[in-house]
């Protein structure tokens, strides 16, 4: 029977504030603890590429490295259809208990695989295959979290109760940063490197087993209970979800006006900045997570922000503006961060730009599939490889059909050496040569080989990486209380895990892989903030004109 807005979503009146607290603790920690197995993988990417990738080279080992993250990604969708339809037939409670105990179990049995070195190209292969379990486990979790606390949540407070949930990835993220951090540092960066990056992965069956005592004392839902006592639960919630025009219409809304631009902001400012610092800017690992863990603290608490003020004002005016300001400042921030960061690659990229003088039809795409590519078939191959490499942002100027390739730095000019001409080992001499010749020509440029741990400015670093996060906050704070609102009860599960999965796992996620390899590509280091930039846009003008408000909606019919 339907109610009235008034008292919608309130649980059974034995339920108390204390029990609602409860029931938002135990439903957050536990869904920390997956985010925190889940993110480890991402913050040791670095490390995990010379483990696991090391039989490729450098660049296209790292894009490797980031592909297998995505991977994790690739599947949440396919574990919300799984999940969802699971939570909705039997119950919010159970299905993210088995979510948890997949996720734990896989993230543990990451820091027992052996490396590249010990078992070869099975190494990659068996962790492919468990970040794809994890990325199933994930697909399920999120979803069954936020339901259930929106369903335990009084009219007038999903936005304030379920933000809670929304800083769970955050805190995962800063939890797992912690626990790498304290590790690196006791243990020494070289020994971190050869072995002690399986600590941190290791110590997460204590997390599984505190999570899933935790999670084993809840109720289940008061809306799923009364579905079920009534007799009113779906039969078939995937059909009914995306096999009915009116419902479906609302999951591609919700998909591309909230939560692919939502998805977009999340992962550029907590994961591309992560990887910006450390693999563009050269800031050494454990100083970039030290930085970055600090803007988390300092920043989380928008989340609890958002979510309440999205019960005052609504959902969708936080979202589109935190889709507004990262498109229109993200260009100017990351540009900040490399003057901050690396005060002395920000002069020389200034006084001393780089051009690639080159024939266009003679380069190609630095982006290895196979991973055996070493881009040496062309002069402008080896002139951009070497840049990638290094790291060095380089503008492109095509030159007529089959001129030899140059880089240009400053008033001096370095041919590269055409591979066409030369043979063998001659051919190897010349490159290692062009090479020296141009590092050598770089560094008297000004350009470092790592960013001076003395010149970075630390407090304008965490200034920048603050904003940045403040904008995940305005687009993640309201969106759980959003998509729950959107979607009627006996289909909710499904219905809003599939959009927030496909948005998150396939437009986030990829994120990194994407503008890095878009980077590779052009030799702009800013070039993939393009990839943010028009994801957002897209999501501003469908959100703007097709999203409708729900922080008024009743959510038990």
């Amino acid at each position: 029977m339907a109610t009235t807005s008034a008292d919608a979503g309130v649980p059974s009146s034995k339920a108390t504030t204390q029990n609602n607290w409860l029931i938002i603790g135990a439903s957050s920690l536990g869904t920390v603890f997956e985010w925190y197995d889940f993110y480890l993988y991402g913050l040791l990417a670095s490390v995990i590429s010379a483990q696991f990738f090391s039989g490729v080279n450098e660049v296209t080992g790292f894009i490797f490295a980031l592909a297998a993250f995505a991977a994790g990604f690739a599947v949440r969708p396919f574990g919300a259809l799984v999940f969802g339809r699971l939570g909705d037939l039997v119950g919010r409670k159970h299905t993210f208990l088995i979510t948890m105990g997949i996720m734990g179990g896989s993230t543990f049995a990451v820091g027992l695989l052996p490396n590249y070195a010990t078992a070869g190209v099975l190494a990659p292969v068996l962790l492919l295959a468990l970040r794809l379990l994890q990325g199933l486990a994930l697909g399920g979790e999120y979803g069954g979290a936020a339901t259930y606390v929106a369903e335990n949540s009084p009219q007038g407070k999903r936005g304030l109760f379920t933000s809670f949930i929304q800083t769970t990835a955050t805190l995962g993220l800063f939890g797992a940063l912690l626990v790498v951090i304290a590790t690196r540092t006791s243990l020494g960066e070289d020994a971190f490197k050869a072995w002690g990056w399986r600590i941190p992965f290791l110590i997460s069956v204590i997390l599984l087993g505190v999570s899933l005592w935790i999670r084993m004392q809840l109720s289940e839902s008061p809306v799923f209970l009364k579905m079920k006592s009534t007799g009113t639960t779906s039969k078939a919630p995937l059909a009914e979800a995306f096999g009915r025009w009116p419902n479906l219409k609302i999951v591609l809304i919700s998909l591309l006006g909230a939560v692919m631009g939502q998805a977009v902001v999340w992962y550029a400012g907590q994961f591309y900045a992560l990887f910006f610092l450390e693999r563009t800017l050269k800031v050494d690992g454990a100083t970039t997570n030290i930085l970055t863990a600090i803007a988390l603290v300092l920043a989380t608490p928008g989340f609890i922000f958002f979510g309440w003020l999205s019960d005052k004002i609504g959902r969708k005016p936080i979202i589109m503006t935190g889709c507004l300001l990262a498109m229109i400042t993200y260009f100017p921030l990351f540009g900040a961060l490399t003057r901050y960061a690396n005060p002395a690659l920000y002069t020389a990229q200034s006084s001393t730009p780089v051009t690639v003088v080159a024939d266009p039809k003679e380069c190609s795409f630095q982006f290895d599939p196979i991973g055996k590519n070493a881009f040496d078939s062309s002069s402008c191959d080896i002139a951009k490889s070497f840049l990638a490499k290094a790291s060095v942002s380089y503008q492109r100027e095509d030159a007529p059909a089959g001129t030899v390739a140059m880089i240009r730095s400053g008033s001096s000019t370095f041919t590269a050496p055409d591979p066409k001409a030369l043979k063998g080992p001659e051919r190897k001499a010349a490159i290692a040569a062009f090479q020296k010749q141009v590092k050598a020509a770089l560094s008297a440029a000004g350009y470092p080989d790592k960013a001076d741990p003395a010149a970075i400015n630390k407090p304008m670093v965490v200034l920048i990486l603050f904003v940045l996060v403040l904008y995940v906050t305005m687009v993640y704070g309201p969106i759980a209380a959003l998509l729950v609102e959107l979607f009627p009860a006996r289909i909710r599960y499904s219905a809003m895990s599939l959009p927030y999965h496909l948005g998150n796992g396939w437009f986030g996620g990829f994120l990194p892989t994407t503008a890095f390899a878009m980077v590779a590509a052009t030799g702009n280091i800013y070039y993939g903030l393009w990839y943010p930039i028009v994801v957002a846009g897209i999501t501003l003008g469908v959100g703007l004109i097709f999203l409708p408000e729900t922080y008024k909606r009743a959510i038990d019919t």
